[in-house]
């Protein structure tokens, strides 16, 4: 069975080891929490502000113990390891449980559905984005918290990158999935690979192009210094970090922490994607110095793209959950108009 003997040897270990029970009771919660971010890097101080904010909103009485850089288990493994008991909650991302149900993809990265973190927030927030969530998450003994989505990818290229007929036969690197899916629907040749080896794929030609992440963290990976091209403000991938809890843990949360948390999490959602649009703001300034040029597409080919992508999820999603995650997104962006 999936993980068994894995877990209970680590139940049995995390037994002796952590010395930090889970504790719910009508004054105090204390959580054991995994993510896969360091406590060096910029998204680990910010999961260390959001363990300060909620201390401080249930005045201490909400304590969390972090294991940063995917201490305990593997990363792919949190979500099973806060079922099992060994964790009680995962902090990394939904999507790394697709092969549970397709659904979870459609609770992070939506592969360019949403435009901006606003909008994927505003479906989770005021189009029962929790409750359609829950569905699936509750099927599984987990509660969902919330989301903390940076903001969208942008890739390098070499040549102009102004519209869908700019990408075709394009060869660049891509993540697996439903990635994969809408961009070979496109007429792309998609390429798996690892970040670290894009620089060296490309100068080789195996990659004509390539995206990492924001346009901060692709000029951080020099690509800039290969392509000279770029997407910009980026429209076709939003990682998107979750914070999940079992259902246990959570049912036995008094509502003010219950509510604490759901808070601090929009809080931190906030804090992050203003901050990525602070660094994006004075990376492109960077840019437009060293003249890299910025191609914005038009409402029409995002339109065009958003069709695409809607069409992929649709093939992707092969589940009941999966479509009726897929229909909540449809519907609330087709209510504005963003998609027909």
């Amino acid at each position: 069975m999936r993980l068994v003997k894995r877990i209970i040897t680590l139940v049995s270990v995390a037994a002796v080891a952590f010395g930090f029970a889970t504790l719910t009771s009508a004054e105090n919660t204390s959580l054991r929490i995994q993510t896969h971010f360091t406590a060096e890097s910029i998204s680990g101080k910010m999961v260390a502000d959001f363990i300060e904010n909620v201390g401080a909103m249930s005045n201490d009485e909400i304590k969390i113990q972090m294991f940063y850089g995917s201490a305990i288990t593997k990363t792919a493994e949190t979500f099973d390891a806060a079922i099992a008991g060994i964790l009680d909650c995962d902090m990394t991302d939904g999507s790394y449980q697709t092969s549970r149900d397709p659904a979870f993809q459609f609770s992070s990265d939506l592969v360019g559905l949403y435009s901006t973190p606003q909008e994927q927030m505003a479906w989770l927030i005021h189009a029962n984005g929790y409750d359609a969530l829950n569905v699936l998450y509750n099927a599984h003994d987990m509660e969902f918290i919330g989301w903390w989505i940076p903001g969208p990818a942008s890739f390098s290229s070499s040549k102009s990158v102004g519209g869908i007929a700019d990408v075709k036969d394009w060869r660049f690197r891509s993540s697996s999935g439903l990635s994969n899916t809408v961009f070979t629907n496109l007429g792309t040749s998609p390429i798996v690979i690892n970040s670290n080896a894009i620089p060296g794929a490309i100068l080789t030609g195996i990659l004509d192009d390539a995206y990492a992440a924001t346009l901060t963290e692709t000029s951080e990976l020099a690509l800039y210094d290969i392509g000279n091209s770029t997407n910009f403000p980026g429209f076709y991938s939003m990682p998107t970090s979750h914070l999940a809890c079992r259902k246990g843990v959570w049912d036995s949360m008094p509502s003010n922490h219950q509510a604490i948390l759901k808070n601090g999490m929009q809080a931190l959602a906030l804090k992050n994607n203003t901050m990525t649009k602070i660094k994006k703001d004075l990376t492109t300034k960077i840019l437009l110095e060293n003249e890299v040029y910025f191609y914005k597409w038009t409402e029409e080919e995002l339109y065009r793209y958003r069709s695409t992508v809607k069409s992929s999820l649709v093939e992707f999603a092969t589940t009941a959950a999966a479509k009726t995650l897929i229909k909540s997104h449809v519907s609330f962006l087709t209510d504005l108009n963003l998609l027909e």
